[in-house]
């Protein structure tokens, strides 16, 4: 069977006892999170969260780009969220290749935000927002290293 047809199928029996239509738009927790798009990472589970608590937010090394920030900037003045988690991971993909070397593969200058170091990276996306001129000094951020090994948080300091 093709995965497109496993997950509709799943879609099907989500559905069929699916009570939470009612939910409000803003995350209930008030919070957002970055993450990376890794499959071994599952955010809701390895945060105790349930659908309408938080927005999470993915992207390949939970890079604090210019468009995650955009989805914090509206997920903060449109929806409420009050602060946010940079949650990047041990063993990351991102740690494998140099932009340079993917731009020559492909003969493009398309930034991919390769990096070389998983905790700078989250001190950086946790710089940019606390910058952020579009968001207000009480908006709040922290960092973390989700270990794929152990499935433990590590806070990453300043």
């Amino acid at each position: 069977m093709p995965v497109v047809d496993e997950i509709q199928e799943a879609n099907r029996s989500y559905a069929s006892e699916f009570d939470k239509g009612d939910l409000p738009m803003p995350p209930g927790r008030k919070f957002a999170v970055i993450t990376c798009m890794d499959a071994r990472l599952d955010p809701a589970k390895f945060l105790g969260l349930d659908e309408g608590d938080a927005h999470v937010i993915r992207n390949a090394g939970a890079v604090v780009t210019d468009d995650a920030l955009r989805s914090l900037i509206i997920s903060h003045h449109l929806l409420g969220t009050e602060e946010a988690v940079v949650i990047a991971h041990t063993d990351c993909g991102m740690l494998t290749f140099k932009d340079e070397e993917l731009q020559d593969r492909l003969d493009t200058d398309v930034e991919f935000h390769a990096f070389p170091n998983v905790e700078e990276n989250v001190r950086s996306g946790v710089t940019k927002i606390e910058n952020s001129p579009l968001l207000p000094d009480s908006f709040s951020a922290r960092g973390f290293v989700y270990d794929v090994r152990t499935g433990e948080l590590s806070e990453v300091g300043g």
